[in-house]
């Protein structure tokens, strides 16, 4: 993923391994590491799956399973409790005569609940083909139970024997599921033939929504695996098996799949839809009863349609996550400390990754890890975000690797240069406004690297290193742009908002004379040394006046507090148009660290940390590795998420109140005052030495909309955001009258957690 032209180059040097190892040692004491959470996995595999059904029907034990005393009463009425213990073939046989007379209600769970008993004891014996048979009839009579008999469908939920029958539908699903994969048969498209004593099921498999075209190598079952490196497990209980779909071989046919890394894992629902035609089996004349089972993704669509009842399905989006972080091939610990220690090896895998297909309508919320780290980081605060439907309905989530062990402004303009490649890849006609609403959330060193996307470099950067002008520069062409890329550059337009984590703005105390000594000696890091920027001091003498600042070859030296690159940021012009966030974290002061620390998370103080433009600012009792991570941080960025997309759906709305105009604009020279005096003064400063292809400001295309123009957004039916292009088709009408103007909807109430109420 990462892009290499017109980049610095690097240079390596072979390191002792002890020396290695002491500097991981002692740069993990001394808290010059931003990384995520360090277990050794996030999934064990259970013992025995789970299944709420162990309780009601004693499945672990002594004796095996056993029918439920209200199913054997039933069964007694029926003069078949004899059937109850044993002879299951034959109870079932006259009780489906009965059903054929008389399906009520009663007679159909009656009869779920011990076919799904006799399958699990057949099941336990290794009586495969008999197991099948009996799961099949379970799961499709607990089916004619709750969409086909009148207690069924009026049923309110006050009946245990309903949430009952819903469990015998989804553990006997299940159960047939894993006998047809033990087979190798458990693959889209293919469709089997399924005959018991008196029942005959044609069953096909088929994928539903944005993964319709895709066929995934293998499945593994949510219930098999415990998670354990996250803190929560988030599930939707309705219907349906909760799966992990792996694509091992090869990345799925979905927009955006070039980013997904490897090995990628994803979270289904298999859903079994019973219907019983008119068409008779030759050889058993009893009607066939054809099973579609549906692969749904409940991120997509966490709930179906069945016979006008709206049913939730089952849902688990957690396990599938952890799944593949143990799947990777590359652990937190090993991407992070490459990436620090030798980032030359990590060229290959840095870049932009997603974890489920780009979608042009949700706005990208890109999280960017800090020092020693990786976007493992994240995975607590994405878990748990991804799992609010009004966020995940109006928000993509996308992650960004890079070398943390390079000085951060060469992050930061490979950062830039990979946003840029990604938007002519994913939107070459930049049609899709959702992504102008873009939202970087950085955390340590990756908030500068995030900053450094929202400002004007004007002549300052420059200056830090050389009082000439570019145009005497002499060199290679390569080696000359890349320094101009890295020294000049423009805000990125499509970025609204930006939090910054516990980040250094000012620098940190850490990086003292210690451990950038230790940073300079040790470490495997890029350099100018025999890089381009090596070659461009050689060639010109005398034209650079701090050519120690070229030569900054560590992460650790970057974040000095006397870098003279950081007062730059600060005093650089902020993009009018972005709204700055900051979290920042102070240790407990009654305990040890707070003690020696001070006001700080034990790497970055309070003053380092904080902005003067910042909208608002949280402070969290936090340490430096876990203030992107606790829970009142995560509520934070929600709240902004959600501002975000209240304030984007308002902006819509008053500008379609705008006098004399019915339609919002969409021209790309629509802009307010500030922002037109922004860019005419950032064009005076930078005069002949601009190196950009055109000014600040102005659209490289026309029927652009520039971010520093609002991005027209409103609520439909789906939750989701939709460009004006496409508004249309909803028909939104715009109020008639700025005075009535309502304030928009609330957001729909979590189906996976309640959301706060709106302070």
């Amino acid at each position: 993923m990462i892009r290499t032209n017109n980049r610095i180059m690097f240079a390596t040097a072979k390191i002792p391994r002890a020396a290695r190892v002491a500097v991981v040692l002692l740069l993990g004491i001394g808290l010059l590491t931003s990384s995520g959470c360090m277990n050794a996995r996030f999934a064990s595999v259970r013992k025995t799956p789970t299944n709420p059904l162990d309780g009601p029907l004693q499945l672990m034990s002594y004796g095996g399973p056993k029918i439920t005393e209200r199913t054997r009463q039933s069964l007694r009425q029926l003069d078949l409790e004899k059937y109850a213990d044993g002879n299951y073939d034959v109870g079932l046989s006259e009780l489906a005569k009965i059903i054929e007379k008389e399906p009520t209600a009663d007679h159909l769970y009656t009869y779920a609940e011990l076919s799904y008993v006799a399958g699990t004891r057949a099941d336990a014996l290794g009586k495969n083909a008999t197991a099948l048979e009996l799961y099949a009839g379970s799961v499709s009579h607990a089916y004619f139970y709750l969409f086909e008999s009148q207690d069924g469908l009026q049923a309110d939920g006050y009946d245990p024997r309903f949430r009952q029958a819903c469990d015998i539908y989804n553990k006997s699903l299940e159960g047939s599921l894993r006998l047809v994969k033990l087979q190798g048969r458990l693959k889209q498209g293919d469709t089997y033939r399924i005959k018991t004593p008196n029942h005959v099921f044609v069953i096909s498999l088929d994928t539903i929504g944005r993964w319709k075209d895709t066929h995934f190598q293998d499945f593994q079952f949510t219930s098999d695996y415990e998670v354990d490196g996250l803190k929560n497990q988030h599930r939707q209980y309705g219907l349906g098996v909760p799966l992990i779909a792996e694509c091992k071989d090869k990345p799925p046919a979905a927009p955006g799949s070039d980013y997904f890394p490897p090995n990628l894992t994803f979270a289904l629902t298999a859903f079994l839809e019973v219907s019983q035609k008119p068409d008779v089996d030759p050889e058993t004349k009893k009607f066939i009863h054809h099973c579609r089972i549906h692969l749904y993704d409940p991120l997509e669509q966490p709930e179906i349609e069945i016979h006008g009842k709206r049913v939730p399905l089952e849902a688990d989006i957690s396990t599938p996550l952890a799944y593949l972080l143990d799947s990777s091939n590359m652990s937190q610990m090993y991407m992070s400390t490459i990436g620090m220690l030798s980032p030359g090896e990590q060229t290959e895998q840095s870049g932009i990754y997603m974890l489920e297909p780009y979608d042009p309508q949700k706005i990208p919320v890109m999280m960017v890890h800090g020092l020693w780290s990786s976007p493992m980081t994240w995975l607590e605060m994405f878990n748990d975000l991804r799992a609010q439907p009004e966020i995940r309905n109006n928000y993509q989530f996308w992650f960004y690797l890079y070398p943390t062990g390079q000085p951060f402004w060469i992050s930061a303009e490979q950062f830039r240069a990979d946003l840029n490649e990604m938007r002519a890849e994913l939107d070459p006609n930049r049609a899709a406004i959702a992504l102008d609403q873009m939202v970087l959330v950085g955390h340590s060193m990756g908030g500068l690297v995030s900053r450094m996307q929202t400002i004007e470099s004007r002549n300052d950067f420059w200056h830090l290193v050389s009082d000439r002008p570019p145009s005497e520069l002499d060199g290679d062409p390569e080696d000359t742009e890349a320094l101009r890329n890295m020294l000049y550059f423009h805000p990125n337009q499509s970025i609204r908002r930006v939090i910054t984590m516990g980040t250094p703005h000012r620098g940190s105390n850490f990086a003292n004379s210690t451990t950038r000594w230790l940073g300079q000696t040790l470490i495997v890091l890029p350099s100018f040394i025999t890089g381009s920027s090596n070659r461009l001091i050689e060639s010109n003498p005398g034209y650079f006046r701090n050519r120690e600042l070229l030569q900054i070859s560590t992460s650790v030296d970057s974040l000095a507090p006397d870098s003279p690159v950081l007062p730059a940021i600060l005093e650089a012009p902020k993009a009018p148009w972005v709204k700055y966030h900051t979290v920042i974290g102070v240790v407990d002061q009654d305990t040890w660290l707070g003690y020696f620390s001070g006001r700080s998370d034990g790497v970055v103080n309070y003053e380092s940390a904080r902005l003067d433009e910042a909208v608002s600012e949280l402070v969290v009792t936090a340490d430096h590795n876990s203030v992107h991570r606790t829970p009142k941080s995560v509520l934070e960025v929600r709240r902004i998420l959600r501002e975000h997309i209240q304030q984007l759906r308002q902006e819509y709305y008053t500008s379609l109140q705008i006098p004399g105009r019915s339609q919002p604009a969409l021209g790309p020279h629509v802009e307010g005052p500030q922002t037109a005096a922004y860019h005419q003064t950032i064009n005076t400063e930078l005069g002949s030495i601009d190196p950009g292809s055109h000014p600040i400001g102005e659209a490289p295309s026309e029927g652009v909309m520039p971010a520093s123009y609002v991005a027209p957004v409103e609520k439909v039916p789906t939750s989701r955001f939709v460009p004006p292009s496409t508004a249309s088709r909803y028909s939104i009408s715009p109020p008639s009258h700025s005075s009535n103007l309502q304030p928009p909807a609330p957001l729909p109430s979590s189906i996976y957690s309640t959301p706060p109420q709106p302070n």
